[in-house]
């Protein structure tokens, strides 16, 4: 009991006196989030959008497969970009694996179903009427589309900020990928993992707390945006 005290005293003071390492894994896992988050939304609405909207052969199917991505294990993910950037891999030339480019490219992966399925939903509840009184009005497709995306925003950001918890707090694909090497790949998850293995409860205990403040603060402006849509 002394020692778990002993280690949480030691935790405050490595947050309050801004350790230069909780600072360090801190500062990268919320690179490679915003990065990942930033590209998976990119790829993510606009599919999310599109198979929402178009009628199309096979869509039950797609819909199917989307949210069933929605539980895809990350270790899973890790394992198929490791095989993939690895030195006999298919992108090996690229020297991607054991980088932060490299957990970046496969954090999108995981975290694109998220997106994509969130933003079907969004859509999918928005009134079909608006897109019809958009194209009745001279829009385009393009400018149609834009309109349902527009009505549907908060649910679409809700998508984007459910993404951001994901990446943020993953640690599969982080130490698959990256290595956790450190001061080159290392994160707050895998940094956590390391430092208990190796007794270190202080600095574990201190990423763990910035760690859980961020994916609370992060839930808690989930479920705002989702009684918004709500509204």
């Amino acid at each position: 009991m002394g020692t778990l005290a002993d280690a949480a005293r030691n935790a405050v003071r490595l947050i309050l006196t801004c350790d230069a390492g909780v600072l360090e894994y801190a500062g990268r896992s919320l690179l490679i989030a915003s990065v990942a988050t930033v590209m998976a939304a990119g790829v993510g609405i606009p599919l999310g959008v599109l198979i929402a909207e178009r009628e199309f052969r096979g869509k039950r199917v797609v819909v199917t497969v989307v949210n069933t991505l929605l539980a895809l294990p990350t270790v899973v993910v890790g394992l198929l970009a490791y095989t993939f950037l690895s030195r006999h891999g298919p992108l090996g030339g690229l020297n991607l694996l054991f980088t932060v480019p490299g957990i970046v490219i496969a954090e999108v992966v995981l975290i694109v179903p998220i997106v994509c399925a969130f933003t079907m939903t969004a859509v999918g509840r928005t009134d079909r009427e608006v897109r019809k009184t958009a194209l009745t009005l001279g829009a385009s497709q393009g400018q149609a589309m834009l309109t349902v995306l527009q009505e549907s925003r908060f649910g679409v950001l809700a998508a984007v900020i459910a993404a951001y918890g994901r990446v943020v707090s993953e640690v599969g694909v982080a130490t698959i990928v990256g290595g956790n090497i450190d001061s080159f790949t290392r994160t707050m998850t895998t940094a956590i993992v390391l430092n208990v293995d190796m007794g270190n409860f202080a600095l574990a205990l201190a990423l763990g707390a910035v760690l859980l403040t961020i994916s609370l603060s992060i839930n808690v402006l989930f479920q705002y945006l989702q009684g918004g849509t709500e509204a």
